[in-house]
């Protein structure tokens, strides 16, 4: 039987997540909701960048897609810089009955001791009421930050360290918001840019340093924030506009889940606008950029991600991968008892029924 699904945002993340929902056999979708008023009435398979016509058109309104009572709300709208409106979005569908997997609002990939216990109290008091669950996979890229380091610990006899590292260059990333924003890129060199005001690095990824000391019971007493800046030497172009000599161009930062006085658990962002940019600070693996996993203990790993695609670059290619582990999720979420599910609760999500052989 497929699963009747709608689809919430239709940006960076959530045009490939759309286009994975149409073309999975495992389901239907029934609807799609954006926030930009120029894609109101268009097809889904327009909007998901397919050349096919699925007759399903887009709506501005949440409460259209409430009203055809799906199975699962796929939930890519932004939400680094509407936190409360997207928490609002996932309350109102989840208390319907409608179960939810998504990229946002990312406190909820793992909310204890991040959020408020009241605020996490009313989704899983709503989540209750509706009989629906709720799995938001976070960032960088939804599966870099949990599921690997996860997985590989299993191996493992003695655990001293876990590091999460992502090491990017993001010159062809065109989220406008996400880059000037919440980074500040481009921005004086005395301006502090959301991203590095007190607390909001320890909320962004604390999320994913609580889940890994649950699974891994690690006990980390509190959360350290890092972080260095460098400007540009010069104007350069990136996608999303021109970086002016002296704006910021490149940020290296930490967040460092602390065992008294030692980091016991690190996610570590090196990300540059242009690959010259200061060279003593850490280089992907591949060209353009990668993920890498370190467990330092016995016995110790080092494993480089280097996603890539026939379709885009690195960028484009993480952000598919993101969006990859959000569809492949749903049934595992739409199976799962009501409130917030986390990686510790979900049986792993395999690639299934996607298998195609090569065309020549």
């Amino acid at each position: 039987m497929t699963i009747r699904v709608v689809h919430i945002g239709t940006g960076n993340v959530g045009r490939p997540a759309l286009a994975g929902t149409i073309t999975n056999p495992r389901f239907e979708l029934v609807g799609v909701c954006v926030s930009n008023p120029d894609k109101v009435g268009k097809d889904a398979g327009q909007l998901a960048g397919l050349d096919v016509v699925t007759g399903i058109t887009a709506t501005d309104r949440l409460d259209d897609l409430v009203a055809l009572a799906p199975d699962c709300a796929v939930y890519c709208a932004m939400g680094d810089t509407r936190t409360s409106g997207a928490f609002a979005d996932c309350l109102r569908l989840v208390e319907a009955g409608i179960n939810v997997v998504g990229s946002a609002p990312g406190m909820l990939q793992y909310p204890w001791h991040i959020m408020p216990d009241k605020y996490i109290a009313r989704i899983e008091d709503a989540a209750r009421r509706g009989g629906a669950s709720i799995f938001i996979t976070g960032i960088d890229p939804g599966f870099a930050n949990d599921l690997i380091p996860l997985v590989l610990s299993g191996t493992c006899q003695r655990i001293e360290q876990v590091r999460c590292v992502e090491i990017a260059d993001y010159a062809t990333y065109d989220g406008s918001t996400v880059m000037f924003d919440v980074m500040g890129f481009g921005k004086p060199a005395d301006e502090v840019p959301l991203l590095f005001q007190p607390g909001v690095l320890a909320a962004a990824w604390g999320t994913a340093i609580r889940q890994l000391a649950a699974g891994l019971d690690i006990p980390v007493d509190r959360i350290e924030e890092w972080h260095e800046r460098e400007p540009a030497p010069e104007d350069f172009d990136v996608a999303v506009g021109r970086i002016p000599k002296g704006g910021l161009a490149a940020v290296r930062f930490e967040i460092r889940g602390m065992v008294g006085d030692t980091p016991a658990i690190v996610v570590d962002h090196t990300t540059r606008l242009r690959g010259d940019l200061r060279p003593d600070w850490p280089q992907p693996a591949q060209p353009g950029g990668s993920y890498h996993v370190e467990i330092t203990g016995e016995p110790s790993y080092r494993v480089d991600i280097c996603p890539t695609s026939r379709h885009g670059d690195h960028n484009y290619a993480a952000i598919l991968a993101a969006a990859g582990r959000i569809v492949n999720a749903i049934p595992a979420v739409v199976a799962a008892a009501p409130g917030i599910r986390t990686t510790l609760d979900l049986p792993p999500a395999f690639g299934r029924q996607l298998y195609a052989p090569v065309t020549r």
